[in-house]
């Protein structure tokens, strides 16, 4: 049994990792991780997810606190989960919507993905993104909601990222998603559960088990949408699963809002 100050150490680890690969925040270690260590901290990115949501619901509370609209508070909440992140998810929306929507090979698909100009299919891609998880916390409205929306998106959208990685083959051998690896079977229990258990008490048994289908059922479509058109995943593709998971959380939490 691993003694319990190694156990702790471990666990650090893989949230530095996990916050250093999700956040721009000055956390990764000095100390190159080592063999298979991305892929075991993988079980933590629900954690950075967490921390992500919790600065949006901030700034969100602090906006409606000092009267702005929640127009105008949810954009800053979207503006500063973006800016935590250095907009790494979106990014890689953009790239997947440009790859796999302008490429006739997969060659040509993956070179458009590598390619930092934005296209079209990009540009459609984050005007939707950003549109449709601004317009269900400015439903939402109340702070209190907006941070168990937020939180549980962030969260519930980054636990399925360990899961994905393993039962979709990389799509290149040289790419960020190839080098990690793939994660081990305790990093995705774990991180199914924690994310889970985010939805579960952010929105309810009943919301969660209708965003779990939802993500679900996203996952598996982009899964073979990738596999077809790219032969696997890529680091632009786990975006691409990310941010399709937060806009999914936030229209099931805007949906029931307006319900209630």
């Amino acid at each position: 049994m691993m003694p319990r100050a190694e156990l702790l150490r471990d666990v650090v680890a893989d949230l530095r990792i996990a916050a250093s690969f999700v956040t721009i925040l000055p956390v990764a270690s000095s100390k190159p991780a080592g063999d298979g260590a991305i892929a075991r901290a993988t079980w933590a990115l629900p954690v950075a997810g967490l921390l992500v949501g919790l600065a949006g619901a901030l700034v969100y509370k602090i906006s409606i606190r000092f009267g702005l609209t929640p127009n105008l508070a949810a954009l800053l909440a979207l503006a500063t989960t973006a800016l935590i992140t250095g907009a790494l998810h979106e990014d890689g929306l953009a790239d997947t919507a440009d790859g796999l929507g302008g490429g006739r090979t997969r060659e040509r698909k993956l070179e458009i993905m590598r390619d930092s100009r934005i296209g079209t299919y990009g540009v459609c891609a984050l005007i939707l993104s950003f549109g449709l998880r601004w317009g269900a916390l400015a439903t939402i409205a109340d702070p209190l909601a907006v941070a168990f929306a937020l939180c549980a998106a962030q969260t519930a959208a980054r636990a399925g990222v360990p899961a994905f990685m393993s039962l979709v083959p990389p799509a290149r051998p040289d790419g960020l998603s190839a080098s990690a690896g793939a994660p081990p079977g305790g990093s995705i229990a774990i991180a199914f559960a924690l994310g889970t258990l985010a939805l579960a008490l952010a929105l309810g048994p009943g919301k969660a088990l209708v965003g779990l289908i939802l993500l679900s059922l996203a996952g598996l479509m982009l899964a073979r949408l990738a596999i077809r058109q790219i032969g696997g995943q890529t680091g632009d593709v786990l975006g691409a699963f990310e941010q399709t998971g937060e806009i999914l959380i936030l229209l099931v939490a805007a949906s029931f809002q307006m319900g209630r």
